[in-house]
């Protein structure tokens, strides 16, 4: 089975779900594909799509995933890896309406870095992601660092607050 995550961020991101939903029409991914899609309104008959999934639920799920493709938050990906499962991430980009600045990159490529994820810039990249996994052996993620991920979430969820409270001002 395949976990999507898209984000629970008020924002779509149809970009990545149409993409998956492609590599399972090419025949690239042949398992369950299950997706937790926030706010991203999508129908398939390919994929098990929920809007939100508790987060009891949402950890099992982690758990018997054999690979997880999530968007680029900092709280996704460190919780993927802290079930030690393969990644893809995939940043949210401001340029389609995605998220509110483009933060999302700098955090895929630091973990992509590190080697601790497959990290990718465009959609279009992910088939090639999804082929490189069989090989792809992450670096052991270890995190003392709880309370730097609840620091950047918030600062991250600040940002979204602050973009919809001006949003409306106007």
């Amino acid at each position: 089975m395949i976990l999507v995550l898209l984000g629970t961020q008020h924002n779509e991101f149809k970009r990545l779900i149409e993409e998956v939903e492609n590599n399972i029409k090419n025949g690239v991914i042949k398992d369950e594909v299950i997706v937790q899609s926030g706010f991203t309104k999508y129908e398939s008959d390919l994929m098990k799509i929920f809007d939100m999934i508790p987060k009891e639920e949402i950890e099992d799920l982690k758990e018997k995933a054999d690979y997880i493709i999530t968007h680029g938050g900092v709280g996704s990906i460190v919780s993927s890896l802290e079930k030690e499962k393969k990644v893809i991430a995939v940043p949210r980009y401001s340029k389609y309406g995605e998220h509110v600045n483009n933060h999302q990159i700098d955090i895929v490529n630091a973990f992509n870095q590190k080697g601790y994820i497959i990290g990718i810039n465009e959609v279009n990249e992910l088939e090639d992601a999804i082929k490189r996994l069989n090989n792809f052996i992450p670096n052991k993620y270890s995190s003392n660092s709880n309370k730097l991920t609840s620091v950047i979430e918030e600062y991250i969820e600040s940002l979204d607050k602050k973009k919809e409270k001006d949003k409306y001002a106007k």
